[in-house]
This record gives structure tokens, sequence and C-alpha cells, in this order.
């Protein structure tokens, strides 16, 4: 939906923008010259209101000098700078809720045309922690959000609900590359957050830049069975390759992540998820004869960045 609203913005703006320049061009002389001799046959004694009729504004041309400086602003905002997004499931939990609206930077992993997303500008790479907004590999139409795990050259390895990594490390310096280290977990607090009627537990988990916190459900026992197979290692094993991505969410048993369809191409980046610009709850029974698309309440608290 996004890419579709991104091609319609694309579209307004250079159609409008077209119909302004023929008639500036073309059409715009022809009214004045038109308006000059109305003048000239009255002597300068001619009303604003004759003037329209002597020289009328198109309707179509009225509607493009209106309307394409603003498509032409929010399309450069948009594609270049920020987009809203909305999150629609939990597998983000704690770190984003259902309801919360967030604003991505779209420049921080390279400027890409709004259309076929062509990088014409590359300004950074993500780190490790960034919370992603990134195509989806499997459907480029649908917009996927998670933090990123593992870098270009990383080993990962999920076992037993623990995530181990190991640096990439260039081949001349192995003596001194650091080896497979489990990421430091620290149980938190049980009960904060429901699946069902099942309590989670949430643990905040170092990744070195960055300290966030995530949930496991202690009701799910996790297998390797669906994990994504990448060749040449153990199910629960994966060699990040280079220009891809290893994502998880911070929900761990429930989020469909790189553990199950594997990585993320650095083409298939949207940018990094920054803040919260506003968060609501929608907190109402099925029975309700009110639209569930009608919030509920305002969650002022949870405006600020992203960890």
């Amino acid at each position: 939906m996004a890419t579709y609203f991104s091609i319609i913005l694309v579209v307004i703006t250079l159609g409008s923008g077209l119909i302004w320049l023929v008639d500036s061009l073309l059409w715009a002389p022809k009214r004045k010259a038109r308006i000059d001799l109305a003048r000239a046959n009255t002597q300068g004694d001619i009303d604003a209101e004759t003037l329209e009729k002597v020289a009328p504004l198109p309707y179509i041309v009225d509607t493009a000098q209106q309307i394409f400086p603003v498509i032409a602003v929010v399309l450069i905002l948009r594609s270049f700078l920020y987009e809203p997004f909305q999150i629609p499931s939990g597998s983000m939990m704690p770190t984003l809720l259902v309801g919360d609206f967030i604003l991505v930077e779209k420049f921080t992993y390279g400027l890409k045309d709004p259309v076929v997303r062509h990088k014409f500008m590359d300004v950074g790479a993500p780190e490790r922690g960034d919370v992603v907004v990134f195509k989806f590999p499997d459907d480029p139409t649908i917009d996927y959000i998670k933090r990123v795990i593992g870098l270009p050259g990383d080993k990962i390895i999920y076992r037993n609900k623990q995530v181990f990594i190991k640096p990439a490390c260039d081949q001349a310096e192995q003596s001194t590359c650091p080896g497979l280290e489990p990421v430091d977990m620290k149980f938190e607090a049980r009960g904060e957050f429901y699946h069902g009627m099942v309590p989670l537990e949430r643990y905040s988990e170092d990744l070195l830049t960055v300290n966030h916190d995530m949930l496991h459900n202690p009701a799910v026992r996790r297998s390797a069975e669906p994990f994504y197979q990448q060749p040449g290692t153990q199910r629960d094993e994966w060699l990040v390759p280079e220009g891809q991505y290893f994502v998880m969410g911070d929900n761990r048993d429930n989020s469909r992540d790189s553990r199950f369809w594997g990585f993320v191409p650095d083409d298939n980046l949207v940018g990094k998820a920054v803040a919260i610009w506003i968060s609501f709850e929608f907190d109402r029974p099925p029975s309700s004869s009110v639209p569930g698309w009608i919030p509920t309440d305002v969650r002022f608290s949870r405006v600020g960045g992203i960890h």
C-alpha cells in the first residue's frame, strides 16, 4: 500500500507541475494579452470581476497551482526525510505496541527514488540494535518492522531462546577476532504483558550498541524445525551474507522474522524507526456499536524516541 501511495504522489506531483508549466509557457501569456487588450479598450476602467470573465483561469490550472506546492513538499518529506507508519501487530512488544504511530527516518541508510527505490546516494548502514522498517523479501508490497541483530559477515545462533553472535572479522586478523558469545540477558519482570492468558517474561538484552527490552513466552518451547535452513549451516545457525541483515522481533515467541524466512537485503530497507509521535489504545469489546478504528484512549507517555 505504501508503494502505491508513493506512486500516486509522484504522478499527482508530476501531473500538476506539468499543467502549471504548460500554463506558464503557453496559456498564461495569451490570457495576459487578452487582459491588456481589454484594459486598452476601456482606458483601464475595468474591474477585476470583468477581467476574470475576459480571461478566465481554467479550473484544472487553478487546481494544479494550488495543489502542486503542497503535494511536492509532502512527496519530498515522505520520500527522503520522514514517513509515518502505524504498528499493526505485537511482534515488537514491548518496544512498540499496537496503536503506536511512528516516524521512520528515510535518509539514514541512503537516499532512494520513491518509485523503483533505486539508491542514488549512500549515506550509512544499519547498526546492530537499530529498529528498521523494510520491504518483506517474500512480498515487497508489505512493510515489516524488526530489530537488526546480525550484520553482514556475522554468525548468528538462536538456541534455547538465547542469541549468540560472532561478529564479522577480517580473515587476515583471525587471531584477534572475537569468538561466538551469548548476548547478555537479564530477567526484569513477569506479567506486564500477556499472550492470551499466559503472562510473558520481560528481559533486557544487551546488544552492545543498544540495550533494549524483549519478551519471552514461557509456555512456548521453541523448536528449530520451522527455521530457515541456510545451506551449509545447522538449522538454528546463520551466516549473514554481504549486503544483507538478520532481523528479529522483540516479542521473540510471537514474531515471524529472519529465523523463519531468511535475510533482509539492503535494497529492501525503508528506513530507521526513530520516534513514536502518538499512540492510541483500541481496547473496545467486539460487541461494541462503536467502530473498532476509533481510539479508546491516547497513551501520551509513549511519545518519544525508540530504543
